[in-house]
């Protein structure tokens, strides 16, 4: 007999009861929709992060051991306090991760006000010899300060506060560490390990070290030139420091990003096995109806085996079924993944620009293709027993 009559058959008994087909598709829809969306919104969520911190994948930080004591880094003469890190450690620090360029930061906060009239505002300031800054920083418009009068602020500090190149900031309560002028506005750089300057400013070294009356530094960030250097210049760095005692943290933030990522494709398994666990419900549903349909069908089928059907025939009817219970669905539920794709890339992470990347639209076959072999594979028990149906017994069945 021609497969496509069983073809037809198995339409038919999917319209005939097409509330109880309805529902089972609906099982599908949503678990396809549920494992897309939330490995589009893990995909996204990794790619968001990525963007954040693809400006300092490339650095070695240096900071103060929070536990450490007063001897001095590397057994130095320096003398320098466990929270900050002197000049001398910092040529240490320099000399060892060469070529590669060593930058000492300053980092403190203090009030400030940004016109006649306006109110007092705190923020992080930051204090970078000029000829680091543009090493580590990027201006998104105006000039990098070269003299004690300029400073620069960050991209979402100019925003929020509606600052613009030649805007002027009173230092100090009431203006008591001066004024600044800006000379330049720094691109967004998100997260960040090294320098955090979205909401920041940044002024000269000699400015800081005349405005707060010091001059050892917070921390150090290497830039490395080559990323496979990376492990090298963080164990050369703590083999000089950290000789006699732990005086440094050193930190690869390469290696942090690939803890990070880790992590993220940890959450994404989890919360898209969560959605699978949801389309295994609905193949177990599949798998009810499909036995309901066989013992409804049990005449029907004796009636097809007296006439010549043979046993795959039969079994490739009710495959049939569950195929077009699973495609449908599963099709039905890739489209709609990408409206819930949208929704939930919009609420949690404010932006849907990573909602087309080829990375975020797999989860979508992914999703579609686990759909249709579940619903296949769960209606392969109801079709064999439909298939090995006595046919004698069959015909007498009421």
């Amino acid at each position: 007999m021609s497969g496509m009559i069983f073809f037809e058959i198995a339409k038919r008994n999917i319209r005939i009861h097409m509330l109880r087909s309805s529902l089972a598709m609906l099982g599908i829809i949503i678990g396809v929709v549920a494992i897309a969306s939330m490995g589009i919104l893990g995909n996204s969520m990794v790619l968001a992060v990525s963007d954040s911190l693809r400006t300092v994948g490339d650095s070695v930080i240096v900071t103060p051991h929070v536990g450490g004591t007063n001897h001095g880094f590397g057994g130095g003469t320096g003398g320098s306090s466990s929270l900050s890190i002197s000049e001398q450690d910092y040529q240490q620090i320099q000399r060892v991760s060469a070529p590669n360029v060593a930058i000492p930061v300053l980092q403190t906060s203090d009030r400030m006000k940004l016109g006649v009239g306006t109110d007092d505002i705190v923020a992080p300031i930051y204090g970078l010899n000029p000829d680091d800054v543009p090493d580590l920083l990027k201006l998104k418009e105006g000039g990098y300060s070269r003299g004690n009068s300029g400073c620069l602020v960050g991209s979402k500090f100019a925003d929020d506060h509606k600052i613009k190149v030649g805007t002027r900031i009173a230092i100090g309560t009431d203006g008591t560490k001066g004024t600044l002028r800006v000379t330049g506005i720094i691109e967004e750089r998100g997260m960040a390990f090294d320098v955090s300057t979205d909401s920041a400013i940044v002024v000269t070294k000699d400015w800081f070290d005349t405005a707060y009356n010091r001059s050892d530094y917070d921390k150090v960030v290497i830039k490395v030139k080559n990323l496979d250097d990376l492990p090298t210049v963080k164990t050369a760095i703590e083999k000089q420091m950290n000789r006699r005692d732990t005086t440094v943290d050193v930190m690869d933030t390469r290696k942090t990003m690939d803890t990070i990522f880790a992590a993220f494709g940890q959450i994404t398994t989890f919360v898209t096995a969560i959605g699978g666990i949801s389309m295994i419900v609905a193949g177990v549903s599949i798998l009810n109806i499909m036995m309901m349909s066989v013992t409804e069908r049990i005449k029907e089928i004796g009636i097809m085996r007296s006439i010549g059907a043979q046993k795959q025939e039969v079994m490739w009817m009710f495959l049939y079924e569950a195929l077009i219970l699973g495609i449908a669905g599963s099709l039905i539920g890739g489209v709609l993944s990408l409206l819930g794709g949208y929704a939930i890339s919009s609420m949690m992470l404010q932006t849907t620009k990573y909602l087309f990347v080829p990375s975020s639209l797999i989860n979508i076959v992914y999703g579609v293709s686990f759909g249709i072999v579940v619903c296949l594979v769960c209606g392969i028990y109801p079709a064999w027993r439909a298939a090995n149906l006595n046919p004698i017994d069959a015909l007498r069945h009421e």
